[in-house]
């Protein structure tokens, strides 16, 4: 800093001042700092700064995996809201229950960070306890916590729209699959979205049936082919089926064509997200906007920061969309499962058509 007071023909103060953006320098003094700060190639030291201003200059985001659609989006706007901002962004990722127990046992975010993004994870009580202790703005993202700043979606009216659809179709047996729960465990979207199947079924009259509802006891293909094969072995399968998330439905969709069963003419299947290959494989689902979702998360961690006493527990609700595609349609478009179209009559000998009585 020294060496760019001197080039600029300044105090040290003054170059201080202007990196750190402070209006009280004037603007040839400004401008002399920056170009004499490019052309040493000088960056501000963040734990130098640190020491100063007891701010780390980073947002951390703790996260159950790095290979959902879900998290990969959220942190790709997360990471376009805060370009430009000054902050860096640290990525947690809690894969298994080693990884987790070593996390909020060091708590490293409390070091390196000035707030701290919680993605799709569910906490045990004595975790958000420790969270809570860091000292720290704490950020909910795809849930709902109460008394904490949270950014979500409705879960419950975006199903409820989904299903509505289905039943507007005239499905009345609709099936709904559970996805698998990662490491993390986490269920707050799943309760939600299946609050609101249950809610919507209600609206129109239609009982739960709890054979309809089955879990993909695993990720992948296999996984969905058991689901998928417990409806369908069903005296009365589900002439749709609303899978919790898009991936899901996406092996469904895969797993009903393999058995040579037509999507939507014999099944309709709706899922939940808009994944990145919702639209390639033309299915129906409720989409919901994830890329904003982490952008507005940077962007409620930054006021937190920038104001200390800002509500801690605010919150930001994004809405949901509808997008209907080639996997939903009516029902009757061909005959359902379980029932048998009248055969035609075999020929005559002669040649003619026979019908039957």
């Amino acid at each position: 800093m020294a060496d760019v007071a001197k080039r600029a023909g300044v105090s040290v103060s003054t170059v201080s001042r202007t990196l750190r953006g402070l209006p009280t320098v004037s603007p040839d003094a400004r401008r002399r700092v920056e170009e004499a700060a490019r052309e040493l190639s000088f960056v501000i030291s963040r734990q130098a700064s640190g020491l100063v201003t007891g701010k780390t200059g980073a947002v951390a985001v703790l996260v159950p995996t790095l290979k959902s659609w879900f998290v990969g989006a959220a942190l790709s706007g997360l990471g376009a809201g805060l370009r430009g901002t000054g902050l860096d962004l640290l990525v947690y990722s809690v894969s298994d229950m080693a990884d987790r127990a070593a996390f909020f046992d060091r708590l490293p975010a409390r070091r390196n960070a000035d707030a701290l993004l919680v993605v799709s994870f569910d906490l045990t009580a004595d975790e958000s306890a420790r969270l809570d202790g860091l000292g720290m703005p704490i950020v909910y993202v795809s849930q709902q916590a109460p008394g904490r700043a949270s950014v979500y979606v409705d879960d419950v009216m975006g199903a409820r729209h989904g299903v509505r659809h289905l039943i507007n179709l005239g499905h009345r047996r609709i099936g709904y699959v559970h996805a698998a729960r990662g490491p993390s465990g986490f269920s707050f979207s799943s309760q939600r979205r299946f609050l609101g199947y249950r809610e919507a079924l209600a609206e129109a009259g239609v009982e739960v049936d709890r054979r309809l509802v089955v879990d993909v006891a695993a990720s992948g293909r296999r996984g969905a082919e058991e689901a998928v094969g417990g409806l369908l072995g069903l005296r009365e399968p589900p002439t749709a089926i609303f899978a919790e998330i898009d991936q899901v439905a996406i092996e469904v969709m895969g797993v009903l064509r393999g058995a040579g069963l037509d999507v939507p003419g014999r099944m309709s299947v709706l899922g939940f997200d808009d994944h990145e290959m919702a639209e390639w494989m033309q299915l129906s689902t409720v989409a919901q906007p994830a890329e904003d979702i982490g952008r507005t998360a940077g962007e409620l961690a930054r006021s937190l920061i920038d104001d200390p006493d800002a509500d801690p527990a605010l919150h930001r609700v994004l809405p949901t969309r509808l997008i209907p595609r080639a996997s939903t349609a009516p029902l009757g478009t061909t005959a359902p499962l379980g029932t048998s179209s009248p055969l035609p009559a075999p020929d005559a000998p002669d040649g003619t058509a026979r019908t039957r009585d």
